[in-house]
């Protein structure tokens, strides 16, 4: 008896019997949600159900009249009014631009949001507001009137009806102070309990948490020591077991992680001198292709594609290898946006090719060569992928930069889109060999995630959205 007292399955019997009270607790609260809506649902039910016979019984014209029928007159409409109103509800007519009250008057245009009247338009809704400290229960919805055809059509007569719950706010009242003394009752005898067992119960888990916690945070080295051969005894050597199981495997990891980064920034730095002679190399040839025979032209025409691929490639792959060693730099200037976008597409020849809509004299601290990539990596890709027009868009809001890029193409399929900024990734069996690297989009969102800021992708009919958000600094 005493060992199943001072083990962890004692311990958990306790908390178990803890938790049982509070579940108590939680039931009543849980009933009384439920009594709530429960009551607050027949009340609903049985104002729409009133506010629908009313209408039904409308007795003169609304809507498109038939020959020999008149619009309905102001006194009509009021008579309506006061017809729908009674102690604890009111009504408001609108028809036409003109708003008609009952006698009381309580409500006018002010009280009526454009949220409500426009779900009115479309349908019978119902919302729960307070108003001048009172809940009311409010009813829109638009008069429908059959047609020669027999057809329900919209009349234009929309009908607004505020019913008061001040009676079902006193039921909720009582019944949620009753509920209330019971939680207490329940809420000390669950403190007793509780101070009796969180010493023994608590503390470890605490310090199994804590210990949780410092691993998620990076300290791999984090032990406990183990007491007892109670079942926590047991898991907090296997929570030993685990971390030392994990330092190894992260150290690994970290290991290969760095040897990678450092072959791939190797690579393409060594990769630069002889790229830097084949490009002088293939700028001689590209002055003779044109007196060359046509076949040995077009190899020429062949290796001079290749050749600025892999630049852009090893480019890239540079860039890429910053961004993982984490070197990259931001070095923060003021630029005025327009001019910006601009000489980013000039010095690639694009100018003639996308249509900027930014307006002059917005200027923002960004760097400058990192949002030329970012423009430049994004309009590249409309114009390689999607299809003419390419339009850039670009404007200052209160929280930061917003420059959107949009092409007019087929569009990227709805599968690839959450892929699109992966390395490498290329849509379509048909791009393989398509001209960029696959890093582009990768390179454009690291740059603007430096900057703490955000890009976006989502279809248009026709082509692709592409949003970018850099907040001020």
């Amino acid at each position: 008896m005493i060992a199943f007292l001072t083990g962890l399955r004692g311990r958990l019997v306790i908390t178990f019997t803890v938790v049982a009270v509070a579940a108590s607790a939680l039931v009543a609260g849980i009933g009384f949600e439920l009594a709530k809506g429960a009551l607050i649902d027949r009340t609903t039910r049985d104002a729409v159900d009133n506010l629908t016979k009313d209408l039904r019984r409308i007795d003169f014209a609304v809507g498109a009249l038939r020959p020999g029928e008149v619009p309905p007159s102001g006194e009509e409409l009021n008579n309506l009014a006061n017809s729908l109103s009674g102690p604890d509800r009111h009504a408001l007519l609108e028809y036409r631009g003109l708003y008609y009250r009952d006698e009381a008057g309580a409500f006018g245009p002010d009280d009526v949001t454009g949220e409500l009247r426009g779900q009115a338009l479309r349908k019978l809704v119902s919302q729960r507001r307070i108003i001048d400290g009172e809940l009311w229960l409010v009813l829109g919805t638009q008069v429908y009137r059959s047609g020669i055809d027999d057809v329900p059509r919209p009349t234009g007569l929309l009908v607004f009806e505020y019913v008061s719950l001040s009676e079902e706010q006193r039921t909720l009242s009582n019944l949620r102070e009753a509920f209330a003394q019971a939680g207490a009752i329940t809420l000390l005898i669950a403190l007793t309990v509780a101070l009796v067992s969180a010493r023994h119960v608590l503390l470890p888990v605490g310090r199994l948490s804590a210990a949780a916690q410092a691993l998620g945070r990076g300290r791999l080295d984090t032990r406990l020591p183990v007491h007892g051969k109670d079942e926590l005894s047991e898991l907090t050597a296997h929570f030993n077991d685990a971390a030392a199981a994990l330092e190894l495997s992260v150290s690994e990891l970290r290991a290969l992680e760095a040897m990678s980064r450092r072959f791939v920034a190797d690579v393409s730095h060594e990769l630069r001198t002889p790229l830097t002679a084949m490009t002088a190399v293939a700028d001689m040839l590209s002055e003779e292709a044109d007196r060359l025979p046509e076949q040995p032209a077009q190899a020429v025409r062949l290796v001079l594609s290749e050749v600025e691929r892999l630049r852009e490639l090893v480019e890239h792959l540079i860039e890429v290898s910053r961004f993982d060693a984490g070197t990259a730099t931001l070095a923060l200037e003021s630029v005025d946006v327009a001019d910006a976008i601009s000489d980013s597409l000039e010095v690639r020849g694009w100018g003639e090719d996308v249509r900027v809509q930014a307006p002059t004299g917005v200027v923002v601290n960004v760097d400058p060569r990192r949002f030329d990539v970012i423009v430049a990596n994004l309009v590249g890709n409309a114009l390689k992928h999607g299809g003419p027009p390419v339009l850039v868009t670009a404007r200052s809001t209160p929280n930061g930069l917003e420059v959107k890029v949009r092409d007019h193409g087929d569009g990227i399929p709805a599968d690839a889109l959450p892929h699109v900024f992966d390395r490498f990734f290329k849509a379509g069996t048909g791009r393989v060999r398509s001209q960029g690297s696959g890093l582009g989009l990768s390179i454009a969102r690291a740059n603007a995630h430096l900057h703490g800021g955000t890009i976006s992708v989502r279809s248009q009919k026709p082509g692709t959205l592409f949003t970018v958000w850099l907040p001020h600094p």
